[in-house]
């Protein structure tokens, strides 16, 4: 399979990419490439989903773009910000200001309600929400009776929104989400999807979606395809149909399996989307303690 590179065709001001990005993993006979060559670039106030089948670097290269991993070759930038050898300090600092997620578990700290949930990262942050643009991102996601309920006593739909309300509030630079409505039943994971497209045609919000699901993808502008670590092709306008139709393509052939399984173990082990702190950047606030 011939690899795609989607920076065919750059984009002025985009709100993120990479060039020519590698991710290794080990070393010797147990070495294993989850990305390999990778260049992107991911337009400003669209909504870009990222497919392929399993182990083909899609949470990988997420990771990498979001500043949450390093990369082994290459290059990633956030604006005109280049994460390749920021301090650690630095790259919480970017992560805080310039970039929201929104995971699969919803990451909410169940001691806080809704409200200080999605105020937290700019609580943190030492900033006051801009009270205007909070009001609108509570009326989008229909949230307004329900800022006072913890995470307990909101079902997952609503978990969601607030996470969407969080990631939204800040209004970063863009916004990932990995595998949003995985934990969702249909009509609530409609929701949020919807939620997610109107942040990006109305408010200009560049949004970042790593998904498996072909209808859930369908609501992009725009679907990213990995195999085996590289980028092999998109759809513009996507619809469900042709999104399945094109994995369906991609289906990793069985002399691969074993590779793609031992990528997918080493995204798992590595995924911080699996703690909580990644959301709440906890290392800004330790910054802030040490800097008292």
């Amino acid at each position: 399979m011939s690899e795609v590179t989607a920076t065919d065709s750059p984009v002025p001001g985009a709100a993120a990419r990479s060039v020519d990005v590698w991710k290794v993993y080990g070393s010797g006979e147990a070495q294993v490439s989850a990305l390999r060559g990778v260049s992107i670039e991911l337009e400003r106030g669209a909504f870009t989903a990222i497919m392929g089948p399993s182990g083909s670097g899609k949470s990988t290269l997420m990771h990498c773009l979001a500043g949450l991993d390093t990369v082994t070759k290459g290059e990633v930038a956030i604006g005109d910000t280049k994460l390749t050898g920021l301090s650690d300090r630095a790259l919480t600092n970017l992560r805080r200001d310039k970039v929201g997620f929104v995971f699969q578990q919803f990451n909410l700290l169940p001691t806080l309600t809704a409200q200080e949930n999605i105020l937290l990262p700019l609580s943190i942050a030492g900033r006051k929400p801009d009270r205007d643009w909070y009001n609108t991102v509570i009326d989008t996601v229909g949230l307004r009776d329900r800022l006072k309920h913890r995470p307990s006593q909101l079902s997952g739909g609503q978990q969601q929104r607030v996470a969407c309300a969080r990631a939204l509030v800040s209004r970063p630079e863009v916004i990932f989400a990995d595998e949003p409505t995985g934990n969702l039943d249909s009509r609530s994971g409609a929701e949020v999807l919807g939620f997610l497209r109107h942040s990006s045609r109305d408010f200009g919000q560049t949004i970042v979606m790593v998904t498996h699901d072909p209808n859930a993808a369908s609501y992009a502008d725009r679907v990213v395809f990995l195999s085996d670590g590289q980028i092999v092709d998109e759809l513009r306008n996507p619809t469900p149909e042709a999104v399945l139709d094109k994995l369906k393509s991609l289906e990793v052939p069985s002399d691969e399996a074993s590779e793609a399984l031992a990528v997918d173990d080493v995204e798992e082990a590595a995924d911080p989307a699996a703690e909580p702190a990644a959301v709440a950047e906890p290392a800004g606030a330790s910054d802030r303690t040490e800097n008292a």
